[in-house]
């Protein structure tokens, strides 16, 4: 089971309103009104998605082998994946929830209630 940075781009793209664009130190991420959802990490297959603190405290002690803080994000909005373990379809639902937390009203209402 996995799910690779490109497979997260490529669904975050289908999301409403999302395109690609620059994000810290010249990398490229999946954005929404300029916010990433997100955005590839240091090492190799990992990336960082954008979450609440309470998904992250759930997602860090059910699955720590897909998602961990290194110091840099702890208290931050943000957790590390490992891409080699992620469950694609619980990284669909993560992304998802990047994207309503960041969307419009207008665009809430449009796709229905947080997933």
């Amino acid at each position: 089971m996995s799910f690779t940075w490109d497979e997260a781009v490529a669904f975050a793209l289908t999301l409403p309103g999302v395109a690609i664009g620059a994000g810290a130190k010249g990398s490229t991420s999946p954005q929404l009104r300029g916010q990433q959802l997100v955005s590839q990490g240091r090492a190799e297959g990992t990336y960082v998605l954008r979450a609440t603190r309470e998904e992250i405290a759930v997602l860090k002690e059910t699955d720590p082998d897909t998602f961990w803080q290194t110091p840099q994000y702890e208290g931050w909005p943000t957790v590390l994946v490992n891409a080699a373990h992620a469950d694609p379809e619980r990284m669909r639902l993560l992304i998802a929830r990047a994207w309503w937390d960041r969307a419009t009203v207008a665009q809430r209402r449009a796709y229905g209630d947080r997933p």
